[in-house]
């Protein structure tokens, strides 16, 4: 599947709840969102105001949808992700969200050096990164305990991470993470647990989903 171009305000009216990816500015009035809370098209709006029956397929593939544009994975990329989980000992569900969680871009928002994962996805793609001490470019990296992340020293004195540290010290890091905001750098203490993420998934839908 290709990668989505269009407005990301879109993806949240269609799974209709937030799912933050403009970071700071869903939180503010100028959210679309808050604005155009219905599902976007012609007869979205008339379609908050009708009542139908949702199938259980329609329940599951929303969620699957969801977790996708949450994390920002393309459908194969996704389906990769599930079988390695599947593979997994312990809840299939769970091992999912916990692969999900150790992405390296999502680990760069997760330690507040980026805006969304968008943007983080961004800033690994063009080098800023390093992990354990080796340059990486590639976002769908997963990391593990012990790995150590840091801006690279080449990057440091451009200026959008010249102000990093006022930016990442309004976040809080999950406990899996240690971060060393004037280092700007972090460190993976443990694999990420189902109370670790913050994000309102229904995990067992998706296994639902490609359980079928």
């Amino acid at each position: 599947m290709a990668k989505y171009a269009g407005p990301v305000c879109k993806l949240c009216r269609r799974e209709g709840e937030k799912l933050f990816l403009k970071g700071q500015r869903c939180f503010t009035p100028k959210c679309s969102f808050e604005k155009r809370g219905y599902p976007p098209g012609d007869h979205g709006r008339d379609a908050q105001f009708r009542r139908r029956r949702v199938s259980d397929f329609s329940r599951q593939l929303r969620e699957k949808q969801k977790a996708r544009r949450l994390y920002g994975t393309s459908e194969r990329q996704f389906r990769r992700f599930y079988q390695h989980a599947l593979k997994r000992r312990g809840m299939t569900g769970a091992n999912l969200l916990s692969t999900l969680e150790r992405r390296l871009d999502n680990v760069v928002f997760r330690l507040g050096y980026a805006e969304n994962r968008a943007h983080a996805r961004l800033l690994v793609t063009h080098g800023h990164f390093n992990l354990n001490g080796r340059r990486t470019d590639v976002p769908s990296l997963l990391v593990r305990p012990g790995d150590r992340i840091e801006v690279r020293p080449g990057s440091r004195q451009r200026p959008y991470f010249k102000g990093l540290v006022n930016l990442a010290e309004t976040r809080t890091p999950p406990r899996w993470l240690e971060r060393d905001v004037r280092a700007l750098g972090g460190t993976v203490l443990h694999e990420p647990e189902r109370q670790d993420v913050d994000a309102s998934l229904n995990e067992q839908l998706i296994v639902e989903f490609y359980s079928r």
